[in-house]
């Protein structure tokens, strides 16, 4: 049975909610609906800063001390906003909508913890928008021995099935962390965090040049990369483990660039991130044939000439060129999950989060 399902999410940039609309049974998407997007204020993302850096020190998932609380208000509130600005825009009913899947924000990702937290209060939201929400995908999986990420490989093989290419495929996601998916034919699906997305490049742009993000990667171009800073940061042991393995976004926060232009800097960490995606290859069974970059990474094209260089021969590609809307893979990723996750079929395998056994997830919160 089809089900139209809103997917939701508010990534590790920090730049706000996405919302994207498709039909699906949850094995294959029938049809894409309309995407779109709502922006945080400049004050909505002080606060979601201050509650990264409070979520360090959290005992538990459900803990929300301090300014936690006032983010997880702000985060539902927000997500409530985008979901009746996109339904008036589009004149859809909330009778229209099956179920909605809501990611959350995370504040605090340590699996080894058996600990991840998305906040984002999803009864609440449920109560707000009047359409049942699936939410908290993640904790299955990460109580099950699992990394808790990536989580949208089930929904990217589901993508490349119309394709019709040859493998091995990898779809990169560039968000705040950097993830790939790497698909040959229906039977091999593995996936893992790379390293840093656009979470090094954003702060830095923004503590250096008082600006969210390097549009279009043109500070970067302007730039040199350090190399021996690359190569001196591409040591760390992260870069050297097996897939299944993932990150938080602040895991590199402590990586300091030496003192150079502001160009130079934005240009070294863009050519990290491309660095460490490239990394990968090595650790997969076959080199890939072509590369899909998506998210926020995909609108910066100093990152995708870096990839290119990095990847040849491999083709490397934006996912728009395919006609995928790149800035709403993810969230429609959560509407395709909501939907799986409502006939309990796997979100996770062994092979993308590690965990022992394929998992289904997300918890229904009902208006």
């Amino acid at each position: 049975m089809m089900l139209t399902a809103l997917g939701l999410m508010s990534g590790t940039s920090l730049d706000g909610v996405d919302v994207a609309l498709i039909e699906t049974d949850g094995r294959q998407v029938k049809a894409f609906g309309p995407s779109g997007y709502r922006p945080y204020s400049e004050g909505e993302r002080s606060v979601l800063r201050q509650a990264l850096t409070e979520a360090v020190h959290l005992p538990q998932r459900d803990a929300r001390p301090g300014i936690l609380r006032q983010a997880e208000h702000v985060v539902t509130i927000a997500h409530a906003e985008a979901v009746a600005a996109f339904s008036a825009q589009h004149r859809i009913s909330c009778q229209d909508i099956d179920i909605v899947g809501f990611h959350g924000q995370t504040v605090l990702h340590r699996p080894e913890r058996k600990l991840t937290v998305q906040i984002g209060d999803g009864p609440a939201l449920a109560k707000a928008i009047h359409i049942p929400v699936m939410h908290d995908f993640r904790a299955a999986d990460v109580e099950a021995g699992g990394q808790g990420a990536p989580f949208v490989p089930v929904y990217h093989r589901a993508l490349t099935q119309s394709l019709g290419r040859q493998g091995p495929i990898v779809v990169v996601n560039i968000g705040g962390v950097s993830n790939i998916t790497y698909i040959d034919g229906s039977d091999t699906l593995i996936a893992c965090d790379t390293g840093p997305g656009n979470a090094l490049l954003d702060d830095f742009m923004f503590r250096e040049m008082h600006r969210p993000f390097d549009t279009e990667g043109r500070f970067a171009a302007m730039g040199k990369p350090n190399t021996a800073w690359i190569a001196e940061a591409l040591r760390l042991p992260f870069f050297s483990l097996p897939p299944p393995k993932s990150l938080d976004r602040n895991d590199f926060a402590s990586l300091r660039l030496p003192a150079m232009a502001p160009a130079d800097g934005a240009a070294t960490l863009t050519a990290f991130t491309a660095a460490a995606i490239a990394g990968i290859v090595p650790l997969l069974p076959k080199r890939p044939r072509s590369w899909i970059v998506a998210g926020g990474g995909a609108s910066n094209f100093t990152m995708l000439r870096m990839l290119r260089e990095r990847l040849a021969p491999a083709t490397v590609e934006a996912a728009e060129t395919l006609g995928w809307a790149s800035d709403a893979i993810e969230a429609q990723a959560f509407g395709f999950l909501a939907a799986r996750g409502l006939k309990g079929l796997p979100l996770s395998y062994p092979a993308t989060t590690g965990v022992p056994i394929p998992m289904t997830g997300g918890i229904i919160a009902r208006p």
